[in-house]
């Protein structure tokens, strides 16, 4: 009997269903990658990017006015269900979209979302992973804090 124990719990710890289990990096001390934010009004919004050192844009936070909504995307070569947004407050899984034709995964948050609040005030880093990606994680300067507060007046 012992055996046929001993046999099933080889079996589970190899199946995918424990590898699902796996836990996440420790992003708390996660350097931010080297690059710049920039902020500008859109015809809809405004709008913060982050570019990295090569000047190539790896994250975007959007405000679109009419609808009192704030965008968040990332580049992307195919769909994933979901973007972790990781921050030094609060962590949580958002249901994304796919653009084949801008290759960017987008999360839609509401304007009082407190995912966005725990965003503009991160101590140091906030990290967004899809899958099994690398984490992106990027320094939460003020840029962000204000297409946040634009979809908030």
């Amino acid at each position: 009997m012992r055996f046929s124990i001993a046999a099933a719990s080889a079996l589970i710890a190899a199946s995918s269903l424990g590898a699902q289990t796996t836990p996440s990096p420790d992003l708390s001390t996660a350097p931010p990658i080297a690059g710049n934010w920039t902020y500008a009004p859109t015809t809809d919004g405004s709008e913060a990017v982050f570019a990295n050192s090569a000047s190539n844009s790896q994250l975007w936070v959007h405000c679109m006015r009419a609808t009192r909504r704030v965008t968040i995307a990332r580049p992307a070569s195919a769909a994933a269900p979901f973007i972790n947004v990781w921050t030094s407050s609060l962590s949580r899984s958002v249901a994304s979209s796919y653009d084949p034709a801008t290759g960017r995964l987008t999360i839609d948050l509401a304007n009082f979302d407190p995912l966005l609040d725990a965003i503009a005030s991160s101590r140091g880093r906030v990290a967004f992973t899809v899958g099994t990606q690398p984490a992106l994680v990027v320094p939460p300067w003020a840029q962000v804090a204000r297409v946040i507060e634009d979809c908030r007046v």
